[in-house]
């Protein structure tokens, strides 16, 4: 019997996709047929795929043509496929001819012409609305910003504003968009979804115009550290039907979402213990950031490990020669766990958090705010198991992903960060920089 395997996304079921899954199995007596995982699709950066994988795994069922189907979960899976099943052939689209030809010393590589003039790619252009993305800024650095939403299906960037004209003007010739404003309402005109990514003082007023204008909005976090401007802002984009987003791109990172599970699974036991550190020379040296922007990092993180309930927060602060603080630790006491944030401004610190509980422990050694990969090891194990997820860019692409979800789903909350954890994050970031404004008097 002469096995044949062919894999795909089989994203938005075409006819193209049916005549590469019959012609495969004209290529043999058994077919066997690999669909992409969701987690595979995005550490490969497909951002765009629409179809959930039952949907595209039944689609692949109805043709007829499969014996078997599996999912491709993971990069090199198929060579180990294809010694398991004892394959023969491996068929694959013309699209990726010369891709596998390592793979002909495991079986026979066959690559079979694709239909013309049709793809998954051409039906998401076609049938997909196209959002147009807008930025806010006070300077001509994009933060990729520009780049990054060009990984992602449905949106495209076509405007810059900014309160001074020459900022607006610069900005869009860098980067070569449509049309540079420095009216925001003309702004607001032209565009679906806002980035505003300006000094905290200005986030407020400009979120606040956005959402009343029907805008779907990102903004550099924190947008206000009064926690009744944060809710009047989440109710006034839940009452227009918009979404709201907080940029911080570490909660949308797969490999941070696999964090909080092995954290706050029992896999390491009870937490009682976590120490990160953080600082500013980490960042781009032109990304403007003040304490508080730097300080939501730590402190975000420590409250989706350890929960909202904190019995009581202090801050220590440390101060150059003129009087600018260049160095904070924040410690955090729960019923049995504690926590500890060290924030450097002008200093360098090691970028390493370490979680604790009672049967073992997790580490991140180097800038776990853009987490790609974590070790984790229990009580007694000598060693740490490391666990890696791919990571493209800054993130932010990721952080656009979820919220174009949220826009074609109809809804307009994201869970990665609820209410009552960005209302407990605000709190203590006005209480430090309360501190800070004290130490300054």
């Amino acid at each position: 019997m002469r096995k044949v395997i062919t894999y795909g996304t089989f994203d938005l079921f075409h006819k193209g996709h049916y005549n590469i899954l019959k012609r495969a199995k004209e290529e043999g007596d058994y077919l066997i047929v690999g669909v992409t995982g969701e987690n595979y699709d995005s550490e490969r950066g497909k951002l765009s795929v629409q179809d959930s994988l039952t949907t595209r795994i039944e689609n692949v069922r109805k043709t007829g043509f499969a014996d078997l189907i599996i999912v491709e979960e993971y990069l090199g899976q198929k060579i180990q496929d294809i010694i398991k099943y004892d394959v023969d052939v491996l068929v694959i689209g013309s699209d990726w001819k010369g891709k596998f030809d390592h793979l002909s010393k495991y079986c026979e590589v066959k690559y079979l012409e694709r239909t013309k003039n049709i793809s998954s790619t051409k039906i998401r252009e076609e049938e997909m609305t196209n959002y147009k993305f807008g930025i806010v800024t006070d300077t001509v650095y994009d933060g990729e910003a520009v780049m990054e939403p060009k990984h992602v299906s449905g949106i495209h960037l076509e405007s810059v504003y900014s309160n001074d004209a020459k900022i607006a003007k610069d900005f869009c010739n860098k980067y070569e968009l449509d049309s540079g404003y420095n009216n925001y309402n003309d702004f607001l005109n032209s565009i679906d979804i806002v980035y505003v990514k300006t000094k905290r003082e200005d986030r407020y007023k400009y979120v606040k115009k956005a959402l009343n204008n029907k805008k779907h909005v990102i903004c550099d976090a924190p947008y206000s550290l009064e926690k009744k401007e944060i809710k009047e802002l989440t109710e006034l984009a839940e009452k227009n039907n918009v979404v709201l987003y907080n940029n911080i791109t570490l909660l949308y990172l797969q490999a941070f979402g696999q964090l909080l599970w092995h954290a706050r699974s029992n896999l390491i036991g009870d937490l009682i213990s976590i120490k990160c550190s953080i600082s500013k020379n980490e960042f781009d040296k032109e990304r403007i950031m003040d304490f508080t922007d730097l300080a939501i990092y730590p402190i975000c993180t420590i409250i989706k490990l350890l929960g909202t309930n904190y019995k009581e927060t202090s801050c220590k602060l440390v101060k150059d020669d003129i009087n600018n603080v260049i160095y904070s630790m924040l410690m955090f006491k729960y019923d049995n766990a504690v926590a500890i944030a060290e924030i450097g401004y002008d200093i360098e610190l090691e970028g390493v958090m370490e979680i604790i509980g009672t049967n073992g422990s997790i580490l991140i050694p180097h800038e776990w705010w853009k987490v790609g990969y974590f070790k984790r090891k229990s009580l007694n194990e000598k060693n740490y198991k490391r666990y890696t997820y791919n990571l493209e860019g800054n993130g932010f692409r990721y952080l656009v992903q979820d919220m174009m979800d949220l826009i074609r789903n109809s809804r307009n909350k994201s869970q990665r960060l609820k209410e009552n954890e960005l209302e407990t994050t605000v709190e203590i970031l006005s209480n430090i920089q309360n501190e800070i404004l004290e130490c300054n008097k």
